[in-house]
């Protein structure tokens, strides 16, 4: 190009960049529209699978199958973006053959977390009455939905992770920019910019702003239109509440191994083997965003200074606090390793005494 330009006089030299501007918008519209495409055709897919296993029940007759209790039994992780989520969801992928469960992916339309009023509807009823795909491990991201409000008699249970909210900020947008070791070739929504995020953050830019934090609070609080107020104490509070009482389990990605330890042995139908197969540490359970630089001390300061931060924090250590409640009752650490307590009640003074 460089050469072109030497011998071409000044107007080709424009009319050649200009050609080139052209052709390079022309072919990131094809990479769009390849990636639409592979949308669409993944969708297409996973429709035409679902047919096949409801055909295949529906003709074995397992529509009028009575489900063993331990069968009857969903699981919902609505996963909070960037919170070392892929990693604990192929751990699931990787058991569900041997420990005999179904894996689901929610995949909602531009990642959207909010439901419509109907989409809620149809999903409470897929997950409640498909007994097809229980037990079932179904993972998204998705805003927590109360089942409750629909009549459902039996809920499902929720668990989930979060993260550090300015580390699970600053992974995001590095994530955008560079994508991951996942899937190293797809092109992310912010390829090609190369700003740093203390870069991002000393210019005062959007994908930076404290309003990004607004994450994990919105996501545990649920659908109702005030848990997306950014700022709202209402939201946190609602936060708070669902996390004590909607959810089994909230780890975080920090203790992500005694998180999967605690789920193992509280649910081992699901997650027998998950511990011995995250130490492992097999390639398909680590997920790590590339490019990623660590935010100066000025670059936290700032972020610190806003409400929504304190409000992200606030949430963040609550749920650190019960996860480790839960775990200082459930865990000990003996020469270095984590070993669990045996069960540490029995009945006695049981009336009528049988014969």
């Amino acid at each position: 190009m460089g050469l072109l330009r030497i011998m071409m006089p000044p107007k080709f030299q424009l009319l050649a960049v200009l050609a080139f501007g052209v052709a390079m918008l022309f072919l990131e519209n094809q990479v769009q529209k390849l990636e639409e495409s592979r949308g669409k055709l993944e969708r297409a897919i996973a429709r035409h699978e679902v047919r096949e296993i409801e055909q295949r029940h529906t003709m074995d007759g397992a529509k009028d199958v009575v489900l063993d209790e331990s069968d009857d039994v969903v699981i919902i992780y609505n996963r909070v973006p960037k919170t070392a989520s892929t990693s604990f969801t192929n751990i699931a992928y990787d058991l569900c053959g041997k420990n005999k469960y179904h894996v689901l992916h929610i995949n909602t339309t531009k990642n959207n977390p909010v439901m419509s009023l109907q989409d809620q509807v149809r999903f409470v009823k897929n997950v409640t009455s498909w007994k097809e795909m229980k037990p079932g491990f179904y993972h998204g991201h998705v805003a927590f939905l109360d089942f409750a409000k629909f009549g459902v008699k039996k809920k499902p249970i929720y668990i989930n992770v979060i993260r550090d909210p300015i580390e699970r900020l600053v992974s995001y947008y590095y994530f955008l920019r560079f994508g991951d070791d996942y899937r190293p070739g797809l092109r992310r929504r912010k390829q090609g910019d190369k700003k740093t995020f203390d870069e991002c953050v000393s210019f005062a830019g959007s994908d930076c702003a404290a309003e990004k934090l607004w994450l994990q609070i919105p996501f545990f609080c649920g659908h109702n239109s005030e848990c997306w107020n950014v700022g709202s104490r209402w939201a946190l509070e609602q936060a708070k509440y669902n996390l004590i009482n909607e959810y089994l389990l909230v780890g975080v990605t920090e203790e992500l191994e005694d998180f999967i330890m605690m789920l193992e042995a509280a649910l081992p139908r699901f997650f027998r083997g998950a511990a011995e197969l995250y130490r492992t540490g097999k390639k398909s359970h680590l997920r790590k965003t590339s490019e990623k630089k660590p935010p100066t001390k000025e670059s936290i300061a700032k972020l610190q200074q806003s409400d929504i931060w304190k409000m992200e924090n606030e949430f963040y250590e609550f749920a650190l606090e019960q996860f480790q409640f839960i775990r200082a009752h459930a865990v000990r650490e003996k020469d270095g390793e984590l070993y669990l307590l045996a069960q540490n009640f029995f009945y006695e003074k049981i009336y009528p005494k049988m014969n």
